[in-house]
């Protein structure tokens, strides 16, 4: 099986050159140019490893990396960079990185590095997780099909994308604007009350109690958390 990488670099000579020796090692190898795009990206297809640049236009490294552990925890992420202070290692780390390497580099170097991220990373963990289930309610996020307290119906994307999220992120509290930028992304920004409104949706179709929600609770002034 040939994994597939993000690679996330704005230098064209530098990631041209990425590119030619993970494909020369059998990886299919997909280029962004822009931290804006790679969450929009990561939505749409299914990546083993991220290689992700600090330096980019628009939105940096660092904000990518902390936007893409909202979606996925087990998914590597390596970052590159021609920053070398200790607080910027910690920064990435801190923002969910799984190993940092600065330039220049060795080739040699990255390749030992990506090879070891990918024996390490658990595939049955990584599997994105197709089916959940709480209560008495279903939710497969494949075909958007659910069962609530009222009968099976059909979600929207943004729900279901929404609902995996808080889901995935179980008893813990998700800010608005991490919600926004994890499941809108960079370029729209719809209004916070878009939100409330998606939850008082799931309250409706998931909650023997609307009024009194034992899954989705509200945490006031900050955001959501969802409890099985």
């Amino acid at each position: 099986m040939s994994y597939r990488i993000l690679l996330v670099e704005d230098e064209e000579s530098i990631r041209d050159l990425i590119k030619l020796n993970l494909e020369i090692e059998d990886y299919e190898v997909v280029c962004l140019d822009n931290g804006k795009e790679v969450v929009k990206t990561y939505h749409q297809e299914h990546f083993d490893l991220i290689l992700l640049d600090v330096m980019l236009p628009e939105v940096d490294g660092f904000q990518v990396c902390e936007q893409i552990r909202l979606i996925d925890m087990h998914i590597p992420i390596l970052m590159l960079t021609a920053k070398d202070a200790q607080s910027d290692k910690l920064t990435g780390l801190k923002k969910g990185a799984d190993d940092y390497l600065t330039k220049p580099f060795n080739l040699e170097e990255l390749l030992i590095r990506i090879e070891k991220l990918l024996q390490r990373s658990n595939p049955q963990e990584k599997e994105k997780i197709e089916s959940a289930s709480f209560g008495k309610n279903k939710v497969n996020f494949v075909t958007y099909e659910a069962t609530g307290t009222k009968g099976n119906f059909t979600l929207t994307k943004k729900e279901a994308m929404l609902l995996k999220l808080l889901m995935d992120r179980k008893s813990e509290v998700i800010s608005r604007q991490q919600i926004l930028q994890a499941v809108w992304g960079y370029d729209v920004y719809p209004s916070t009350r878009t939100i409330d409104n998606f939850i008082l949706s799931f309250r409706k179709y998931f909650e023997e109690d609307p009024k009194e929600p034992k899954h989705f609770l509200s945490v006031r002034g900050v955001g959501y958390k969802f409890l099985e």
